[in-house]
């Protein structure tokens, strides 16, 4: 089986030539971060992912957690993974500096959480999780609130949650009934039952501070009576707050991530502290979400460079078959030209949906710094990393198990956890249907397709004088056209278009990335790089991009304008 080698030269090529470290806003302490800095951060980081968090990826899946009268049990070394991984500060990167954090841009924490996803994504969900439920309390919290919980979630310390689904509502929280009775102190009481919780209980924190909407007594029905609140594990007294762990799921992969369904009230009610204002919660649960969608769209990179790694190390081990054009001559099955094709796809999907991922990363950082403009392209960029990225990850572990023939569906040679582990991420956070739903209606139709039209339009200027991306943009602006057009005549027929336009647009931007790559590695090559040979291979990688995945997004397009009536319908 092999290891896992972050992926660090390439990171830094996207870094530094592809997304652009010069970009980003000076760092209040430490000014303008330059490649030596950066590098002090990800090779550390590398060594723990390798080094520690990798090993446990199998042994991990094979043994899974343990429920016991309430109580998680994680497999046997996550907890002192956990420790190393909070002790080395790794989870303070992204931050604010007034509660602990380290006030790195969200363009470096990005490949760092790339390498612990793609180390151990079980593991990594723990910090993913926990991210989402800092972002909240940061945003929206009260005064109190942030000096009592950030300094401890942010270092690690203590582990959050987002407590959203239920058994009756999956994506539809306008169907939630977990109820919050306010108290005369000022607190509430919180009732119900939250299902798909992921570590909603471990045993490798202190405290597990869950994020959980509800609703209050005089709260309108749907949406708009929603509110969030803090619910701790353990009480400020150091008393048992009135939440349990009643189950884990058995699920099909990230058997090491507890997936938990929590009981909240069951002995007169789990104490509970209002997030913001009655009513508000729907708006700050986006601000978990869509801060989680685009780590799980990163996700999807993650664990598809963990099966690309795994495919290539096998394909160039196992000999099998003679050249075609030397009978004599046994080779390995890398040199045969559909593992090649296959080896190139996973390649090619993986360096796009990085790049794509990364440039979404220095777009917060932007916006972060007041950038208008950046927080559109933020908007934007969202549902199509989070669906695009975990849409590619399935296809790339797919295609993982093929190379791997017959050796692909047995366990024991790993590679079929890696696909077990993807199945998840397109359901994570919003289903990618969701996602293109948002796209469509949210981000196209809202201001009339303002905002999609100026990225466009961006995307266009960029693709100048490469005619495949040049036909892919104008497919693109075509979608975008009908997509505004037939919202005027039949909001049905938008929908059932939807998915394929989210693709269309994700190939599209992706390609962009990949020219950008290719002109900086060209141009590496003529300024008399020493390492040509990974910058010729960059070239070649977005050739076959071009001419194997672009085209898609002309396929997409006649889909978007000819196909929704088909969907429509449809009855069954």
């Amino acid at each position: 089986m092999s290891d896992y080698h972050p992926p660090l030269k390439d990171m830094r090529f996207i870094l530094d030539h592809v997304v652009g470290l010069e970009s980003l806003p000076e760092h209040p302490d430490l000014g303008r971060l330059d490649g030596d800095m950066i590098d002090s951060v990800l090779e550390p980081a590398a060594k723990l992912a390798s080094e520690v968090l990798a090993p446990l990826n199998w042994t991990g899946d094979q043994e899974g957690c343990t429920l016991t009268d309430g109580h998680v049990k994680t497999a046997t070394g996550f907890k002192e993974a956990y420790a190393q991984y909070r002790d080395g500060g790794w989870n303070a990167v992204p931050f604010d500096s007034n509660y602990g954090g380290q006030a790195l841009p969200w363009l470096v924490a990005f490949p760092l959480q790339e390498m612990w996803q793609g180390a151990n994504m079980s593991f990594g969900l723990c910090p993913l999780l926990n991210q989402g439920a800092v972002e909240a309390i940061h945003h929206h919290g009260s005064q109190e609130q942030k000096d009592y919980y950030l300094e401890k979630l942010i270092s690690g310390q203590w582990t959050g949650t987002m407590n959203l689904t239920e058994p009756q509502a999956g994506s539809d929280l306008s169907a939630i009934r977990s109820k919050a009775e306010p108290q005369d102190d000022g607190s509430y009481k919180v009732f119900g039952q939250k299902i798909y919780i992921t570590y909603g209980e471990h045993d490798m924190a202190e405290n597990i501070i869950h994020l959980v909407l509800a609703r209050t007594p005089d709260a309108p029905e749907g949406v708009k009576g929603i509110s969030l609140f803090i619910v701790p594990k353990i009480l400020q007294d150091g008393t048992r707050n009135d939440v349990i762990c009643t189950g884990i799921e058995h699920k099909l992969g990230i058997h090491a991530s507890p997936t938990c369904t929590m009981q909240f009230g069951d002995k007169g009610g789990a104490i509970g502290y209002l997030v913001g204002t009655e009513n508000e919660g729907l708006k700050y649960m986006f601000t978990m979400m869509n801060n989680a969608r685009l780590s799980v769209g990163l996700q999807g990179v993650a664990i598809a460079e963990r099966a690309y790694q795994h495919a290539l190390y096998y394909a160039k081990d196992r000999e099998q078959g003679a050249a075609l054009t030397d009978k004599t001559k046994r080779i390995t099955i890398s040199e045969h030209a559909d593992v090649k094709r296959m080896l190139m796809s996973m390649k090619a999907q993986i360096e796009a949906a990085r790049a794509l991922t990364y440039e979404a990363a220095l777009a917060l950082d932007m916006a972060a710094n007041g950038d208008e403009t950046a927080q559109a392209k933020v908007d934007i960029l969202t549902p199509i990393v989070k669906a695009c990225c975990t849409d590619m990850s399935l296809d790339v572990t797919s295609t993982g198990l093929q190379i791997h023939g017959g050796m692909g569906f047995v366990e024991e040679t790993g590679a079929a956890q890696y696909y077990r582990d993807a199945r998840i991420l397109p359901i994570y956070e919003g289903t990618n249907g969701i996602q293109a739903m948002d796209l469509a209606f949210r981000k196209t139709l809202r201001d009339g397709g303002a905002s999609v039209k100026a990225y466009i339009a961006d995307l266009k200027i960029r693709a100048s004088g490469h005619a495949a991306l040049e036909n892919a943009i104008a497919a693109l602006s075509d979608a975008t056209h009908w997509m505004i057009e037939s919202a005027g005549r039949d909001l049905d027929l938008t929908a059932a278009s939807s998915v394929p336009y989210l693709k269309c647009f994700g190939l599209t931007a992706m390609g962009v990335m990949m020219k950008k790559s290719a002109d900086k590695a060209q141009k590496q090559i003529a300024a008399g790089a020493s390492d040509k040979i990974f910058y010729a291979e960059k070239i070649n990688t977005a050739e076959f991009y071009m001419t194997h995945l672009l085209p898609l997004a002309m396929a997409h397009k006649e889909t978007v304008i000819h196909g929704a009536q088909s969907v429509k319908l449809a009855q069954f």
